[in-house]
């Protein structure tokens, strides 16, 4: 069973938010997690940075990946935004199986909520 956990910042809270909604919406991501109000410091341009950013911590599957760096990519202000993915190497099965599930595809949805109204 795969799974990956996805780290990405934002400049706002408001885009981070964005980002989730289009990603769980879309089913690329079965959780997202927005930490607001973190300081990041960086070299942009020759220069350093401190900026308060928003992290965002996404739970998905390898199969999305690369849709998914193609949707951030689409609606993130950054010009090079953080797209960092690492594999999950065990944890809660029950949990896992549910992140595959929720990224699986409408066929396993259908199969998940079927009967309910």
């Amino acid at each position: 069973m795969s799974a990956l956990l996805m780290i990405s910042g934002s400049r706002t809270e408001k885009e981070a938010r964005k980002i989730a909604k289009t990603l769980v919406e879309g089913r690329l991501a079965a959780c997202v997690n927005i930490i607001p109000r973190v300081n990041s410091f960086f070299y942009w341009e020759g220069k350093l940075c401190v900026e308060r950013e928003a992290m965002i911590l996404i739970k998905t599957t390898s199969k999305k990946s690369k849709v998914i760096m193609n949707k951030i990519k689409e609606v993130h202000s950054y010009e090079v935004p953080e797209i960092v993915f690492l594999e999950v190497d065990g944890g809660e099965k029950k949990y896992l199986e549910w992140v595959n599930k929720m990224v699986g595809g409408k066929k396993i949805l259908t199969k998940m909520f079927k009967g309910v109204k």
